[in-house]
């Protein structure tokens, strides 16, 4: 593989680059991946090794690291040294320059983003060179991870996602014989604290060049801070290398508290129902009792935290009973008698209208088709994440309080207008919405009716059951790619509906209906009905 192609062979760079056969470096990529996986299975780490570095000096591997870096969303967010990759003459030039003899990695350019508890995250972005490197020792690594990582680990992998979290969460806690305590934990400044020495004695990939990545310090107000611990947030490699130093958690778990002991005080054999749910920094560990969760097993999860340089969170790490519930990944999970409900959390949802009355008291004076095409992808998006939980009486709720905000928005903008008139300018009867905040978009359909462009309600998304990836699946490894297809395929089956872009309506869905004046008194908010449940109980598997 590395003489199959010269970058520096075509005269003309950018032709070259869209001439590159992207199915065929896939294909060759996705071999060596194999191969990798097979060797990581049968503990043949020389084999590995070799591997690895024919899949870092492979010009397929270099021009998919290229081509990631340069096509997704922060491929306008240059580094140090200000440099991007737009023009497809930089990007096949790019191929070229990821070499490892002489590599030197740039600092960071460190940034700042606000937490949900109003603390500062920081950030640090690579230069477009050190990215491509990152995410080209990546494709070595992933399958090594994904072959050795926890089966219960749900962040930063492939196929894998926080609603099969809550899916195998669901499993644990939902029958009559589930545990009752769970301890919620979570790790103090996970990726600012991991010690360098044991990242680069156990994760097995490139340690010359993993070295220079964590040591490369950064710049902020044009002065350089050395790194002697932690790996940074917004590298490409960081979130796979902070996954790899959490696994092992659960198979420690499991050799300390399996399925069946004896307990001393009744001279029988018990189980003591400790299982463990990760995503990334976040989990949870459940049992029989509190006193285990206390006296055993938190002092475990301490001294395995211990030896990677890491901490727990103590303002964030609690022991909850089930009936008391217990918020985790933006749901709430809470036992009802022997009945498990899993809602959005109220945080969760007071975040999500926070941000969309901000984008809507910011939109004061834009037109309302802008404002329209604003908040669609916001409120698609936050309803798609929880359509898995019971979550339509929730859905409702918003939907009626964004209904409330957007009127404050059109009494805002005509002070002097009447209430009648607010509502005939901007809201239109459909045959399935009697308030539909919609414009006229100009367009015409095929049969020379009136386009309409509506805005997206969160109850219009439909409460599906979620399918759970099985805990052994492995995206890399030959033997699980029928599998993993034909979970993508039904899942993008049954997510995906049969709907226009940006809820368009036609001209035959409106009714000439005449539309009574607002209510006196105004609207209230719609208060969720939690003793008549409108939506089946998540059910994962």
């Amino acid at each position: 593989m590395n003489g199959e192609q010269s970058p520096c062979a075509p005269s003309d760079a950018a032709i070259a680059w869209d001439q590159l056969k992207w199915s065929r470096h896939e294909r060759q990529v996705r071999r060596l991946q194999a191969r990798i996986v097979k060797a990581t299975r049968e503990g043949r780490w020389g084999r590995v090794k070799i591997l690895q570095r024919l899949l870092t000096h492979s010009f397929s591997g270099k021009a998919l690291a290229v081509e990631r870096v340069t096509g997704n969303k922060g491929k306008r967010t240059p580094g140090v040294d200000g440099a991007v990759w737009l023009t497809p003459a930089s990007k096949y030039k790019a191929i070229g320059s990821l070499r490892r003899r002489g590599y030197q990695p740039q600092p960071l350019r460190r940034v700042y983003i606000e937490k949900s508890n109003g603390k500062l995250r920081p950030l640090g972005i690579p230069t477009m060179r050190d990215r491509a490197m990152q995410a080209l020792h990546l494709l070595a690594l992933e399958p090594v991870a994904e072959t050795t990582g926890d089966p219960n680990s749900y962040g930063f992998r492939k196929a894998r996602s926080t609603a099969d979290a809550i899916a195998e969460c669901f499993l644990e806690l939902s029958r009559k014989v589930s545990p009752q305590w769970i301890l919620e934990g979570d790790i103090k400044s996970c990726f600012d604290r991991i010690s360098h020495q044991w990242m680069l004695a156990n994760i097995p990939t490139d340690t010359e060049v993993l070295g220079k990545w964590l040591r490369a310090g950064f710049i902020e107000n044009r002065t350089l801070f050395p790194t002697t611990e932690g790996t940074p947030q917004g590298g490409i490699v960081s979130p796979t290398a902070a996954n790899m130093t959490l696994d092992g958690l659960e198979r420690v778990l499991k050799e300390h508290f399996p399925a069946r002991v004896r307990d001393g005080k009744l001279g029988r054999r018990i189980n003591p129902r400790v299982h463990l749910v990760r995503y990334a920094d976040d989990f949870i560990i459940t049992a029989d009792s509190k006193e285990r969760l206390e006296t055993e097993v938190r002092p475990l999860v301490e001294r395995f935290l211990t030896e990677r340089g890491l901490e727990l969170s103590p303002e964030k790490t609690r022991v909850t009973h089930i009936s008391e519930g217990f918020d985790f990944l933006g749901c709430t999970l809470r036992k009802h008698g022997d009945t498990l409900l899993v809602v959005p959390s109220k945080k969760n949802v007071q975040t999500f209208l926070q941000k969309v009355r901000g984008i809507i008291v910011e939109s004061r004076g834009i037109p309302q088709e802008m404002l329209i095409r604003t908040l669609n992808p916001v409120i698609r998006g936050w309803a798609n994440y929880h359509r898995h939980a019971m979550a339509s009486q929730t859905f409702k709720a918003v939907d009626n309080a964004i209904w409330i905000a957007l009127w404050h928005w059109a009494k805002r903008r005509h002070p002097n207008k009447s209430g009648r008139w607010r509502a005939e300018k901007y809201w239109h009867h459909t045959r399935l919405q009697r308030w539909a905040f919609a414009i006229d978009t100009g367009e015409r359909s095929a049969a020379g009716k009136t386009v309409w462009l509506k805005l997206a309600r969160a109850s219009d998304t439909k409460i599906r059951r979620h399918r759970k990836i099985r805990m052994d699946a492995n995206p890399f490894d030959p033997e699980w790619y029928g599998y993993c297809e034909e979970l993508a395929l039904f899942r993008k089956r049954v997510h995906t509906g049969p709907r226009r872009s940006e809820h368009l309506l036609h001209e035959e869905d409106q009714q000439p209906v005449v539309k009574p004046a607002p209510h006196p008194r105004g609207l209230e908010p719609l208060e969720p009905d939690e003793r008549k449940p409108s939506c089946p109980v998540l059910r994962g598997g």
